[in-house]
């Protein structure tokens, strides 16, 4: 069996006998040579290069990447009968750890601190002697009202880190009940749950579903003190609307990490949106366990037996 491992980190999954692991360039599409391949690891490869190949590998019986969301391999057109498996739980550290900065970046206000140093200036405003819970902005986790839409594993790896400074951390997920010890609800009560909010954190998938799921309905359900962060996929919120919002005042802060064009177009409104923190999709990057989950899926290929993470098609 040959397995392709992209070259866009350093992998050396354990392999049983009779597989033959091959590197290939995830900035180009898998060479002619290596279309043979049954199995194939994707990470960093672009969605044209993927669907450049995606039909032309008749052997090809397995794809696992890498990313946490599936949604590149699965718009390339690999054929129905080839597993796709996802990197669930490779990401989930790095992204909340990257959650958390941006969370406490809002709500500690260092980009208005960064805004006044470069202006060589001692921002009385934001220091000295203030009140805990002041009107306007949340300015501290101790108490605040977080919701996290889409507690799947890197939500629920979150939100014991917002509990530990204080915060009440609901999640909005597919059913009700509990997860790791915290509440769940579901979308159906998403709005009502909005109007409680202090700090929402969105980290949902890119599918039709989820296209502007955070639009100018919803944002105008937040209160004006709340602030939005995204570390999910770009397409789930509405970026005009966000804009919006954060000119009007109706939010008091707002911190990506993913836009609907990446990297972001220079003319976008984003770039000048008030009380908008950016970072260029550096949540991620950087799968941890990947060949622990690579050999396991591996073995269980060669043996028929049923893999981590495959995605519903």
């Amino acid at each position: 069996m040959k397995l392709l491992l992209p070259d866009s980190l350093p992998l050396s999954p354990s392999l049983l006998e009779g597989v033959e692991a091959v590197t290939y360039d995830a900035s180009a599409p898998v060479p002619d040579a290596h279309l043979d391949a049954e199995a194939m690891v994707v990470w960093g490869s672009s969605g044209e290069h993927l669907a450049h190949v995606a039909a032309r590998m008749p052997r090809l019986r397995w794809v696992q990447t890498l990313a946490a969301g599936p949604d590149a391999v699965l718009a390339a057109g690999f054929p129905d009968e080839v597993v796709v498996t996802a990197g669930l739980g490779l990401h989930d550290r790095p992204v909340a750890e990257h959650a958390l900065a941006l969370i406490l970046a809002l709500v500690r206000r260092l980009p208005a601190a960064a805004r006044a140093q470069a202006e060589h200036r001692w921002a009385d405003e934001l220091g000295g002697l203030q009140p805990l819970h002041p009107p306007g902005a949340v300015t501290t986790l101790l108490d605040a009202r977080v919701l996290v839409w889409g507690f799947g594993h890197i939500g629920q790896t979150l939100a014991p880190m917002l509990r530990q400074l204080g915060a009440q951390v609901r999640g909005i997920g597919r059913s009700p009940g509990e997860r790791s010890g915290f509440p769940v609800v579901t979308e159906e009560e998403l709005e009502s749950e909005l109007g409680r909010t202090d700090v929402l954190v969105m980290i949902l998938p890119s599918t039709p579903a989820t296209t502007n799921a955070l639009d100018a309905r919803r944002l105008s359900a937040l209160p004006p003190h709340a602030h939005v962060v995204n570390v999910g996929r770009g397409s789930t919120v509405d970026e005009a609307a966000l804009v919006t919002a954060l000119a009007d005042g109706r939010i008091a802060g707002a911190a990506l990490d993913v836009t609907a064009a990446e990297p972001l177009p220079a003319d976008s409104p984003l770039w000048e949106a008030p009380n908008l923190l950016l970072t260029p999709h550096a949540a991620g990057g950087r799968p941890v366990g990947a060949d622990e989950l690579i050999s396991t899926n591996l073995a269980a290929l060669m043996k028929g037996e049923q893999l981590r993470n495959v995605v519903d098609r």
